[in-house]
């Protein structure tokens, strides 16, 4: 499985952006794609995921309400759409793949994408 993600930028508080992570690869629609983020200093935060089959999703306690993942199945594409956002959330967003399924855990995804620099400004 592949993985690329795109979207990154500066916005200001307050303002939405979205992040695509683009999939390929063998196996990855037996499983689930989702984000995570990683401030400097901090470990890596679970943002959210989604699964291929069937679509159901999971999301992390810090985002709830404010973040939403989704995906085009057309398109092997899933989102990130980030609204409200805030200074706290500038950090490094990766997306992240498995072959079997959903889970809130780093460890059970095993394929990832590049980062992409989230900076949002005060």
């Amino acid at each position: 499985v592949q993985l690329q993600a795109f979207g990154g930028g500066l916005v200001q508080a307050g303002g939405s952006l979205r992040l695509s992570c683009v999939a390929s690869g063998r196996n990855f629609r037996n499983g689930a794609t989702g984000w995570f983020r990683q401030a400097p200093g901090k470990e890596r935060e679970f943002l959210g995921a989604v699964v291929w089959s069937g679509g159901s999703t999971y999301y992390g306690d810090s985002v709830k309400g404010r973040f939403t993942v989704d995906r085009d199945d057309a398109k092997n594409t899933v989102y990130l759409q980030m609204n409200n956002l805030r200074p706290e959330d500038t950090a490094v967003y990766y997306c992240a793949a498995n072959e079997w399924g959903g889970s809130y855990y780093y460890n059970d995804y095993n394929f990832w994408g590049q980062g992409t620099l989230v900076t949002v400004s005060s």
